[in-house]
């Protein structure tokens, strides 16, 4: 386990498991989750895999800081920072970035991520990064975000037992199409006891996510596909289907990204189809001689 101090004083936990022999993945995830709601894709990586991975700011194993300090560009640079201390501790070797949504956007975000460097990465797997191209036909997609924001903003942060966010769980759509159990694995992994109230809380307060959200219509746009600094793999779901947190996206038409998608998966795909991401992955990276 590695403890990584950021500037603010604030500490990212990072663990490891799989095969230490192995490739290295270093994983996190998106927007409100935990990295251990991945565990049906992460598992699927154990024995050939040396996996380090962690939650993002104010989520998961991570205590609750100040919600100023829950920003995109602190989010950005506490993975510049994850990776580095990675590096220091494990040693320095080739390492391959698996990020989902909000944590791929930050990779996709940042300067200081490109190979030739210590502390770096070798290759980045993006799963359904939020970015979103509208055209003239599209929804407005600052008004789809400012919706979702508020209602996060509204969502329920206690429950008196696990059992009432699972029943409030089969009411939303967010899950339907995942693996058996994905609702319970969720209210093991994004809540927490509640401190001396009884009950379970969202272990990254609905507040901070929906901060998130209301920036990430500014960050969306910044990305230029055309300088990346390191091969790239973006994994999307399937841009036909209703989407289940923002608008999907299709970057098959932009020739500088090796882009496929999971047919009938929403923005959840690693909880919906583990295999077939593990193995859109694994393709990618025999290709590129990674493994």
């Amino acid at each position: 386990m590695c403890h990584v101090r950021h500037d603010d004083g604030s500490i990212t936990i990072v663990r490891r498991h799989g095969n230490p022999a192995g490739p290295r993945l270093l994983l996190c995830h998106g927007n409100g989750l935990a990295i251990d709601l991945y565990y049906p894709f992460w598992s699927l990586l154990v024995d050939e895999f040396d996996l380090l991975v962690y939650d993002l700011r104010n989520h998961g194993w991570n205590a609750i800081g100040a919600r100023s300090e829950h920003n995109v560009p602190n989010l950005v640079r506490d993975q510049e920072q994850v990776i580095a201390a990675v590096a220091g501790k494990y040693g320095d070797r080739p390492t391959i970035g698996v990020f989902h949504s909000l944590s791929a956007l930050t990779t996709l975000l940042s300067s200081k991520l490109s190979t030739g460097r210590t502390g770096t990465l070798s290759a980045w797997v993006l799963f359904d990064p939020p970015l979103y191209r509208p055209g003239p036909d599209d929804p407005d997609y600052d008004a789809l975000a400012e919706r979702t924001a508020g209602m996060t903003r509204r969502r329920a942060q206690r429950f008196q037992k696990r059992s009432d966010f699972t029943d409030l769980l089969s009411y939303l759509p967010l899950l339907l199409r995942a693996v058996p159990g994905a609702t319970e694995l969720m209210a093991r992994t994004v809540l927490t006891e509640a401190p001396g109230e009884g009950g379970y809380e969202l272990r990254c307060p609905p507040e901070y996510e929906a901060q998130i959200i209301a920036y990430i219509r500014t960050y969306a746009f910044l990305v230029d596909f055309g300088e990346l600094p390191c091969p790239t793999k973006v994994i999307g779901s399937d841009p036909t289907l209703p989407y289940a947190y923002l608008p999907t996206f299709n970057l098959s038409h932009i020739q500088t990204v090796d882009y496929d998608f999971i047919p009938e998966t929403t923005h959840f795909l690693q909880l919906e189809k583990p295999e077939e991401c593990v193995e859109a992955m694994c393709e990618f990276l025999k290709e590129r001689g990674l493994i």
